[in-house]
């Protein structure tokens, strides 16, 4: 047997290995989402306006600012400010893109009062470091974020920050609250938790800002409506819809993350059952992060919410009031 075929071999068995426990891990999703009864969220509070910066994503308002595939929204409601997600940083940098779009915007981290991670991936915690780690990371040195709370998805560390898992829904402010977590079978990457966030503005409804949206958009409604009794206002964030290969790494992006084996792909179709979901709650604002969705995805959101539809750029900020 020659070398190459001792490789192909060696490649195939990974392949069947990796497959086979992703058959486990959806049969694990699938089990945890009927047994989950989630409780009420009672007395959730409001916000009279909420304000979405993002900080890092695919594209940007001007050059002076950095994008890049991962995801950071400064969420601003009231006077509480939350970051949700800290980017990706994948050189590793000090500082990084994160720290460097927050000085060109005039935000410095001790304006932050709390941290939400939505699920462990690269792009949302700050670098393959973090991830080896298990914590997360604002930037390639450590900042001290002392006094600050992290609401995580599930055990991790940091050196500074007080750490506190959310894997069932919760109000973590007045006005705002988590979903709690919801398990997705994704092959290679394993069973992934992710949650989201649902920011409730006085006189409009809820808000939800999501992070890669790997619970898939429909069961994020199903979770929202089980545990608060509000009408959804508006959705952003990632949803991940790389139907085509456009920029950077959708190659890879159609491959993984996508709750399908990597032969497969999501179909045009399918997107159109997402937005149908979304038009039944008659939605008054939609924004679509670039950072995992393709351009051609972009485009229809565009085209079917009209001006409901908002982009999410990097230092352009969305105003909810």
């Amino acid at each position: 047997m020659t070398a190459a075929s001792v490789l192909l071999l060696g490649a195939s068995l990974v392949v069947i290995l990796v497959t086979i426990k992703f058959a486990g891990d959806k049969r694990l999703e699938e089990k945890s989402w009927k047994e989950n009864k989630p409780e009420k969220i009672e007395n959730p509070g409001s916000f009279k306006d909420l304000r979405i910066l993002p900080l890092i994503d695919y594209y940007t308002d001007n050059d002076d600012l950095e994008g890049e595939p991962g995801v950071a929204y400064l969420i601003s409601a009231d006077n509480k400010r939350i970051l949700f997600d800290v980017g990706y940083n994948p050189a590793n940098e000090h500082p990084s893109p994160l720290l460097g779009n927050m000085g060109k915007l005039g935000i410095e981290t001790t304006d932050i009062d709390g941290i939400v991670i939505s699920h462990k991936h690269v792009d949302h915690v700050g670098g393959i470091k973090a991830v080896r780690n298990n914590t997360f990371l604002i930037s390639g040195e450590d900042i001290d974020l002392n006094g600050v709370k992290a609401f995580v998805p599930g055990k991790m560390s940091h050196l500074t920050a007080e750490i506190e898992v959310t894997e069932k829904p919760k109000k973590i402010a007045m006005g705002i609250a988590t979903i709690g977590t919801i398990n997705r079978a994704l092959w290679l990457m394993g069973l992934t938790t992710e949650q989201a966030l649902a920011v409730n503005v006085e006189g409009k409804g809820l808000v939800l800002i999501v992070g890669c949206g790997h619970q898939r958009i429909e069961r994020i409604i199903k979770r929202t409506q089980e545990i608060l009794d509000i009408p959804i206002y508006g959705v952003i964030g990632g949803l991940h819809y790389p139907v085509q290969a456009s920029r950077m790494k959708f190659d890879m992006q159609r491959m993984l993350g996508t709750g399908k084996l990597p032969w497969q792909r999501i179909k045009r179709d399918e997107v159109q059952v997402s937005i149908d979901e979304l038009k039944k709650l008659d939605l008054k604002l939609v924004g679509l992060s670039a950072h995992d969705s393709c351009d051609w995805s972009l485009t229809k959101f565009r085209d079917e919410f009209k001006d409901k539809y908002t982009d999410i750029v990097v230092g352009k900020e969305i105003d909810i009031y």
